[in-house]
Parts: C-alpha cells; sequence; structure tokens
C-alpha cells in the first residue's frame, strides 16, 4: 500500500477488493420520472402519466449514508430533473454534506431557472443530439436546439466560469452530423462535447418490455450505414485534432472508434467491444419511486422507502452481486454504453 493515503482512497481500494461498499463516492439520483422531451431512443417520457418523485423526506434520510459512505459527487438525472416541484431544495439539502451536484438536463428550462441553477449545482450536462434541425426532430420539441442554446448561454452570462458541457447519443437519425454536432457545441459555449451510443437491449429508461427488432431497427445501424459510419468517424479524427487533444470531445479517437464495433456487433460482424467498469462498486442509482440499483441497467437491489442506503448496497444480495459479476462476460456489461471505470486515485 502506497504511504500518505487519504482514508477515503483506502476505502475506496477496499471496496473494490472485498466487494463491500466502504465508500460510495458517487450517488446518482432521478429525483423526478418526467420528462420534456419525446426522444426517438428515450421512452422515460412515456411514463408522464404516472409521475414518481422523491420527496424531501427521502433525500433527508440519505444523508446519513451519504455521510458513512463519503459521497463526492451526487448527479441529478431523469427525466428531467428541473420538472420536480421543490428541486432546489432537495440540492440544498445534499449540499448541507458539501456534496458536488451534477445536473443532467435536456436544455429547455436551463434559462428559467438559470440563477438558482448557478446557485445551488455546480456543473450542467445537457444533451445535444445534432445540430438544430436534427436535434429537434430527435427531442420531438419544438425549437429545443434555440431553447437549449439560449439556456446555456443565459447561464454563462450569469457566470462565465460555470461548467455546462453536452451528452450526445449516436444512432441512426444522426451519426453522420458528428462533425456538425462539434461545430454547434462550439457555437453554443459549452466546454466539451461526449458521446455515446444508444441502449438497444436492456429494460432501462422506463422500458420494462424490452424493444421488438422494429424498434431497434428504428436506432442501430443498417450494414450501408455502417460503412457510412466509420468513414464519419476516420473524418472527425482527421480533421478534429485541436478538439480531441483539448478535451473538448470528451472521448479520445479509439473510444470513438469502438461505436463502430458497437453497431457492428448487432449485425454479427464482430463482438462487443470490451468494456472495463467499476460503476457498482463506486456508485448507485437511486429511482423516483426510491428504487435503488448497482447501475442503471442492473436489477433492483432495494427501496430507500424500506432500508437505509448504506444497508442496501452492503445487503447480502448486494455484497453477493459485486462477487459474482464479471463485467467483461455478463451480456447486460457486455452491451453497456454508458460504463464508468472511477480508479480509487481520481478526486472528485
Amino acid at each position: 500500500m502506497k504511504k500518505n493515503l487519504s482514508l477515503d482512497t483506502i476505502k475506496r481500494i477496499y471496496s473494490l477488493k472485498s466487494n463491500r461498499i466502504y465508500s460510495l463516492p458517487i450517488l446518482i439520483l432521478m429525483p423526478h420520472s418526467r420528462c420534456n422531451c419525446r426522444c426517438v431512443m428515450c421512452d422515460i417520457w412515456k411514463g408522464n402519466n404516472n409521475i414518481k418523485q422523491l420527496e424531501e423526506n427521502d433525500v433527508v434520510n440519505m444523508l446519513e449514508s451519504m455521510r458513512r459512505l463519503n459521497t463526492k459527487l451526487v448527479v441529478m438525472s431523469g427525466g428531467e430533473a428541473l420538472m420536480h416541484p421543490n428541486f432546489f431544495r432537495l440540492c440544498e439539502i445534499i449540499k448541507s454534506l458539501k456534496i458536488s451536484i451534477t445536473l443532467l438536463s435536456t436544455g429547455l428550462l436551463l434559462k428559467k431557472y438559470a440563477s438558482e441553477i448557478i446557485a445551488k449545482t455546480d456543473e450542467v450536462i445537457v444533451s445535444l443530439d445534432g445540430s438544430k434541425e436534427i436535434h429537434d426532430r430527435i427531442r420531438n420539441i419544438p425549437n429545443a436546439f434555440d431553447k437549449l442554446k439560449e439556456g446555456v448561454r443565459e447561464l454563462k452570462r450569469l457566470n462565465p466560469k460555470f461548467r455546462v458541457t453536452a451528452r450526445c447519443v449516436i444512432q441512426k437519425e444522426n451519426f453522420y452530423d458528428m462533425p456538425n454536432i462539434v461545430d454547434a457545441a462550439q457555437d453554443i459555449g459549452l466546454n466539451q462535447i461526449s458521446f455515446l451510443t444508444a441502449d438497444i437491449s436492456s429494460d432501462a429508461f422506463n422500458r420494462p418490455g424490452l424493444w421488438d427488432e422494429d424498434k431497434i431497427d428504428e436506432i442501430k445501424l443498417s450494414l450501408e450505414e455502417l460503412e457510412r459510419f466509420k468513414q464519419v468517424i476516420e473524418d472527425l479524427i482527421n480533421t478534429r485534432v485541436k478538439e480531441f487533444k483539448s478535451r473538448f470531445i470528451a472521448e479520445s479517437p479509439d473510444k470513438i472508434r469502438k461505436f463502430y464495433y458497437y453497431y457492428a456487433a448487432f449485425q454479427n460482424l464482430c463482438e462487443f467491444p470490451e468494456v472495463q467498469c467499476n460503476a457498482p462498486w463506486i456508485s448507485a442509482v437511486v429511482e423516483a419511486d426510491g428504487s435503488v440499483r448497482p447501475c442503471f441497467f442492473h436489477k433492483v437491489i432495494g427501496a430507500i422507502r424500506q432500508k437505509d442506503l448504506a444497508g442496501i448496497v452492503n445487503s447480502e444480495e448486494s455484497v453477493s452481486f459485486r462477487q459474482d459479476l464479471d463485467v467483461k462476460t455478463n451480456e447486460i456489461c457486455r452491451r453497456c454504453v454508458c460504463s464508468l471505470n472511477l480508479s480509487p486515485f481520481t478526486k472528485l
């Protein structure tokens, strides 16, 4: 063991080695089940008539677990978290432990709540699915791009140093637009753009039943599109050297190339790219109804309205799950689109 390691680093190392959670640096909360977009690659919006949300008491009751497990970062996911009627009160409760907050947002409400966002969160990650027309078509919301742009610029007007980045899901309707997406991110004034592929094989994001083949075909790339995608990727890598070097594009060229192989695997052209992930050992997801998952994609392991969070992540079932989980062979992990691999030495 290296000398002068912090206690939290030591706990994170033991969490990875023992499968018991001594430190949970990242906690993902879904404060609200509704969404204000109708994206083609996500079904969260289909549950808008069945509202679920975390209440103040739910968050208050998690504070002791967050304190004991030394949580450093809470990610407010969704749906659209800003649709929660008491969203900023939830942020205040979390901030009582001096925990950083990252807000994931569609961007439609950023301008309306810009002052509160800057005061009570630390970073915003918006969804950017294409240049203007393509973004609006994928989101199924008129003027979604313009509202996103106005919201980001208002945040930057109020605080030029406030970090706002974007995440883009690459799929059939926008893969060819990747260079324009980078241009759009720069024009909007974002600090960074990150890409990932679409989840088309799990029951996450309000899909209690798996998609049928017709729906999957609407998202995955055809054989002809794959050939074009390969060229789009190489052109992006060759023409955006500065953006890759500066990390304005978050992923490395090699990781971007793996996007081709992810979609090629669905056409039986190759195996899925190897995944490196330790999310179930360093994070947990709390859904709007209080259900707890080890990550977005694996099954529910408990509920915060029945048991405290620390007890859930260290239950016999949870420890056994991590002990038996091999991310290289597990079918859910092999097809994962947003793996998280955090070193115990990484500072948050």
